[in-house]
């Protein structure tokens, strides 16, 4: 197959990238797509023929975003035949790749009947016919296509953990940003928990005057709070069992988890137990960040 024709001496920022998802309808593009979005990818599906120069420079300009992955398709029309040479232009100036999709016609000809969506080449004509002509239009991308995947035998999840092994690269780190997240039950859970801890069984710092006007935050309140057994098994054992189910939710394709610790008033106990998950999540290689809700109200 041929590869994608690269200028050696094009200027680029570090780690730009740009991947262009095409092939066959019903192969599975919208999983893909979503599956690069999930390892940090730009990702915008359809992007008229037109507009794809304009957003190959804004992916080497802009240091936010220097990786992203596009949709082009069928649904383009005759202008598709016009993306071979404009493919050939943008990969000369900055890393490209050009991922293809596709599928025996009898799988996307099942996939189209239990969907009951028409195949974009419209609905005068079998699917059998329109999968036929699709394929013909789509020879001369497929030809400067790499990688190529047929994603016949691939439910949804596998076709994803596909994508995340051709794409993540060796030394990314985990693709799950964590929110570990303080809060008082008297102001209500946060809806957006996926976890939620309660940490009213420990100690109230509350109580001692010294420590009321102060945070979980505090040194000297952090130690108090710690000073009880049961503080350092509860850390323990908690971070224990999120290292132990974050690999697990990462194989299922969540990219988003918050975790949240809820004491009485959300400033003392909820507040340092989530400082510390933090700093042992951060510690095993997670990108985590820590809010406090509740921290400042009485």
């Amino acid at each position: 197959m041929a590869a994608p024709v690269r200028n050696k001496h094009a200027k680029t920022h570090p780690h730009t990238e740009l991947v262009i998802i095409t092939g066959l309808s019903g192969s599975g593009k919208g999983t893909a797509l979503k599956a690069l979005e999930d390892l940090g990818y730009y990702s915008v599906d359809n992007l008229p023929i037109d507009l794809i120069p304009k957003f190959a420079e804004l992916v080497e300009g802009v240091p936010k975003v220097r990786r992203a992955a596009i949709v082009v398709d069928i649904r383009e029309g005759s202008s598709l035949e016009r993306f071979p040479a404009l493919y050939k232009r943008i990969s000369a100036k900055i890393p490209t790749r050009l991922l293809f999709l596709e599928a025996d016609d009898a799988t996307l000809i099942r996939r189209f009947s239990e969907t009951r969506r028409p195949h974009p080449l419209g609905a005068n004509q079998s699917v059998a016919d329109s999968v036929r002509r699709e394929r013909e239009r789509l020879a001369p991308i497929r030809r400067l296509a790499d990688p190529i995947i047929n994603t016949s035998k691939f439910n949804v999840h596998e076709l994803r953990d596909t994508i995340h092994s051709a794409f993540r690269g060796k030394h990314r780190e985990p693709e799950i940003l964590i929110q570990v997240n303080s809060f008082g039950f008297r102001h209500g859970v946060p809806s957006d928990s996926d976890l939620v801890f309660d940490v009213r069984f420990l100690p109230n710092p509350n109580y001692i005057p010294a420590f009321k006007a102060l945070s979980g935050k505090n040194p000297v309140v952090a130690r108090y709070i710690r000073s009880f057994p049961q503080t350092t098994e509860f850390i323990d054992r908690i971070s224990e069992l999120l290292v132990y189910l974050l690999p697990h939710y990462i194989e299922e394709g969540k990219s988003y988890l918050t975790i949240s610790f809820g004491c009485t008033g959300g400033r003392h106990r909820s507040v340092m137990i989530a400082n510390e998950i933090r700093k042992r999540l951060a510690a095993a290689g997670y990108r985590v960040k820590e809010t406090h809700r509740d921290v400042a109200k009485t």
